[in-house]
């Protein structure tokens, strides 16, 4: 039988090269090789005739496996951080941001990191955990804080040194 003529026959012609292809796009030998067989499966009852040039064909349709690969990852990702939110509280979008890391173990490290740092400046004394809002977090000069809370620059900094001080002990722990 003509390797043309039969859409498996092209797939196993071109398949070092398909292989390549895959492998560079997935950075995973494993996935390369689903994603090919993906791609057998998907072409193997194509007529021919419909079909110009297989070569431009099959790396097209293996680059949208890949694409559709990723989309699905990313879409279970996002399920899987709903339901982490739903199971354990709205997160804040610092917590947000954080879980934006790609891997799940990632992900449930930041929350937990970024929940310590929200109960250790919630746990702050009262002037430090005023002048760390504003200067840190909101990102307000040391001259803005003092003159928004009728300090002196020295007082803003001596809280400073008192809240970045707390925190480290705190996180510490």
């Amino acid at each position: 039988m003509n390797p043309e003529s039969d859409p498996a026959g092209m797939v196993a012609h071109f398949r070092a090269d398909l292989m390549r292809f895959l492998v560079a796009r997935t950075g995973d030998r494993d996935e390369a090789e689903d994603i090919l067989q993906e791609l057998w499966v998907r072409t193997r009852d194509v007529k021919p005739a419909a079909v110009e040039h297989w070569r431009a064909y099959l790396f097209r349709v293996a680059h949208n496996l890949v694409i559709d690969r990723r989309r699905a990852a990313q879409r279970r990702a996002a399920r899987e951080r709903r339901w982490s939110e739903e199971a354990h509280g709205v997160m804040s979008p610092t917590e947000e941001a954080a879980d934006t890391a790609p891997g799940a173990d990632d992900a449930i490290a930041a929350r937990e990191e970024a929940a310590r740092l929200a109960s250790a400046i919630a746990n702050l004394p009262e002037g430090a955990r005023r002048v760390f809002q504003l200067h840190k977090i909101e990102g307000h000069s040391h001259g803005e804080v003092a003159a928004h809370l009728g300090i002196s620059k020295s007082g803003v900094e001596k809280h400073m040194a008192v809240a970045m001080k707390h925190l480290r002990r705190m996180l510490a722990d």
